[in-house]
């Protein structure tokens, strides 16, 4: 039975209607006024509209302007409306936000007929590119409707604000750089271009455009790489979108939806891309730059380098880097397989000195190990569960294997992979042009140029002529290769010397064949105490004792340091500290640190010079004769091997009038080690590395670096005798160099 409503009645009723209506309206317009003046939580002040937080990258760029790589949390980098492609924002106006040229921050008009557009198969969002923007700058996740509908109250006044203070170009710019594209941490328009693309936002095309910008629906749902089906059809729609409003033509957007998805994946980790270590230590450099000097924002907190959108510009070459990587893998590989044959069949266990003390450390190193204890794992089971097959990723130069062993045999396996470092610098400025600091950042991430130290060998010797020379002995000067102990250091010393030339050597010959006897004898003559103040004037950080053995390089010291000493000899006997940091500017181009490296005369420039000449020998006929032999350099080239005992250590350090290259190869441990010196010494273990990276180097004229040229002599006449041919010596006599020209 149906009741009819009296005239009166329906007159009632519908004043309740209007007043609800009413008070709805009425309570949406306090809500947003409360909202506009903080009572739910303080908005952006205009300084901070002006200055939008967002987790920005930082980047470490090359000398030739190339990024190297970013410390992020999110991968995040900002571009500029004039470096995004018309193409990116066409897609993005079309699917997203139709009216937005016309809109003043909120489309209420779109609000209330965004389920008609859904229903008519117009699949678009309610909030505008501007709300959306507001979202992702300032609000946080809501976790209740109540909560959601505050947030959507900030949303609008903010994003009115931003209509406000921001021209509609500078918005979607924004929008643009902070949106997320999903995979691989890809953080705005700029990242995403290269991460799917391998190109920059301005280059992008209308099919390429569209499978990004179809991703702000949803990162995951519409992955390209999870969801590649979908994500092409949605980009289809996409394109049938910009279409629609007129951004391409009806036969342009069908002649795009052929098109496959196109993708060139190029994921930006810390663990991938060039200089890994290299960017991880000048990442600790830098923030104790700014600890120590007290570089701060301006409202006195820290740089954050994950957030804060630093460009950080480096001395390396993106393209010597390059060479210099590619050398080390192309070596390391054979060498590897050397090593792996030499040792197939011996027992390590009866071979290896303390083998089982490093494998003990091994484990206690291990994040293995360090993740059981914490889960309170007793000893016998942390023992139980190294020894029970796993799934493991190791680490191979033919690439990763994915296999299944016994966590205590990937320890061995690890032990026995040989590491190698190198770093290349230009000795007249000391801008470090390469810096490899191991074989594989990802599985070893311990830095081996600056933040390791090893014994340096027969490196070292060229310290102990360079004092003789600088008192007065002559590199032309005979002298008996035989035995010299050498007293008065406590116990009497006398080194060996496996590979003896008989007969009296000139210092020349004596440092090519890098003869011991001879070394320790000049060492007797300048003292150790001489030797160890020039080689801290060279740059040596690490502890250098006064004592005779470190003629043979009985001391330990880093490839970093290494390579600095040696530009000492290509520079005019001056040393110039290793920069690799040029300057450091915030996100708006404003300098915060500006590097000055120091300078110290820490030799005399004739003999500079003489031992560039000595140095040369030891290519010309000496123990790194290879690069003649073997590889092809005959051009000025000046270098010395270096081999710690029994064979643990090989060194080369390579000296040319432009580049100075230390290299370093070796185990972890030095007890495991080549057994024989055919294959452990420095000529074999090292300098193959720096041969490869020079004939890189050289082959590219666009890096300017000449084979024809040579080192440059002193200012004034040479008055060091370095023509054997006209040198001549007293019977028994050790003479002062003759300071008349031409003697």
């Amino acid at each position: 039975m149906i009741t009819k409503l009296a005239p009166g009645d329906i007159k009632r009723y519908n004043w309740y209607i209007w007043r609800f209506f009413t008070a709805c309206i009425c309570c949406f317009v306090l809500l947003v006024l409360l909202t506009a003046f903080g009572v739910f939580g303080q908005l952006p002040s205009f300084r901070d509209l002006e200055n939008p937080k967002s987790n920005l990258a930082s980047e470490v760029i090359s000398e030739d302007k190339v990024v190297l790589g970013k410390y992020f949390v999110q991968n995040r980098s900002r571009v500029n409306y004039s470096q995004i492609s018309p193409n990116v924002i066409h897609a993005l106006v079309a699917t997203e936000d139709n009216h937005f040229y016309s809109h003043s921050g909120i489309d209420f008009g779109r609000s209330f007929t965004v389920l008609l557009y859904n229903l008519a198969g117009h699949k678009q969002g309610a909030s505008t590119i501007t709300q959306q923007l507001a979202k992702n700058l300032y609000s946080d996740h809501a976790t209740n409707i109540f909560s959601r509908i505050l947030q959507k109250m900030k949303e609008w006044v903010i994003a009115v604000k931003l209509e406000r203070h921001y021209s509609k170009q500078e918005i979607i710019t924004m929008y643009l750089n902070t949106v997320d594209f999903g995979s691989y941490n890809s953080f705005g328009i700029s990242t995403a271009a290269r991460t799917y693309f391998n190109t920059t936002a301005d280059k992008l095309t209308p099919d390429q455009a569209a499978l990004i910008i179809q991703m702000v629906k949803g990162t995951t749902l519409y992955s390209p790489i999870r969801n590649p089906e979908r994500a092409l059809s949605r980009r289809n729609f996409v394109l049938g979108r910009m279409a629609q409003e007129g951004f391409l033509s009806h036969d342009q957007a069908e002649e795009f939806k052929k098109k496959p998805l196109g993708l060139d994946i190029n994921p930006s980790d810390h663990n991938e891309g060039l200089a890994t270590y290299f960017r991880a230590v000048v990442k600790r450099d830098i923030q104790k730059i700014f600890a120590d000097k007290s570089i701060t924002k301006a409202d006195g907190t820290p740089y954050d380098l994950d957030r804060d959108g630093l460009k950080i510009y480096t001395t390396i070459n993106a393209t010597m880097q390059k060479y210099a990587e590619d050398a080390q893998a192309e070596y390391m590989r054979n060498l590897q397989a050397q090593f792996n044959a030499h040792w197939r069949g011996v027992s390590r266990w009866k071979t290896i000195a303390n083998f089982k003390l490093l494998l003990e450390q091994g484990i206690h190193r291990s994040d293995r190990y360090k993740s059981l204890k914490l889960q309170g794992k007793s000893n016998e089971e942390i023992k139980q569960d190294f020894n029970t097959p796993a799934r493991m990723d190791l680490f191979t130069w033919k690439g990763d294997i994915d296999t299944v062993m016994k966590p205590i045999d990937s320890i061995v396996y690890c032990k026995m992979t040989l590491r190698n470092s190198l770093m290349s610098m230009d000795p007249a400025t000391g801008y470090i042009k390469a810096w490899v600091g191991g074989t594989n950042f990802e599985h070893f991430k311990y830095d081996q140029v600056k933040m390791g130290t090893r014994q340096v060998g027969s490196t070292a010797k060229p310290f102990t002529y360079a004092v003789a020379i600088e008192h007065g002995y002559s590199p032309c000067l005979e002298v008996p290769n035989v035995p010299d102990t050498i007293r008065g250091y406590g116990a009497p010393w006398c080194p060996g010397s496996p590979e003896t030339k008989p007969g009296k050597l000139t210092l020349f010959q004596a440092l090519a064949h890098s003869q011991n006897w001879i070394t320790a004898h000049m060492m007797k003559l300048v003292t150790p105490a001489k030797v160890e103040q020039l080689i801290k004037k060279m740059g040596i950080t690490s502890a250098v004792p006064d004592y005779p053995t470190i003629c043979l390089g009985v001391f330990d010291a880093s490839v970093y340091d290494m390579t600095g000493a040696y530009s000492v000899f290509a520079n005019h006997g001056v040393w110039i500290e290793p920069t690799c940091l040029l300057r450091i500017e915030d996100k708006n181009g404003t300098l915060l640190y500006e590097n000055k490296p120091r300078k110290e005369q820490a030799m005399d420039e004739q003999t500079a010079y003489v031992m560039t000449d000595m140095l040369k020998d030891v290519i010309a006929e000496g123990t790194g004769y290879r690069l003649r032999g073997k590889y092809g350099l005959t051009n000025p080239i000046g270098g010395k091997t270096g081999t710690t005992q029994k064979n643990s250590d090989g060194w080369f350090i390579g000296i040319t009038p432009q580049l100075v290259t230390g290299v370093w190869t070796g185990c972890e441990d030095r007890d495991i080690h080549f057994r024989t010196l055919a294959l452990g010494e420095g000529a074999n273990t090292a300098l193959p590395v720096f041969a490869l990276y020079m004939q890189k180097v050289y082959q590219d004229p666009s890096l300017g670096i000449s084979r024809n040229v040579d080192f440059d002599p002193p200012k004034g006449p040479l008055t060091i005798t370095v023509d054997c041919s006209a040198y001549s010596q007293q019977p028994n006599v050790i003479p002062v160099v003759n300071k008349k020209p031409g003697l």
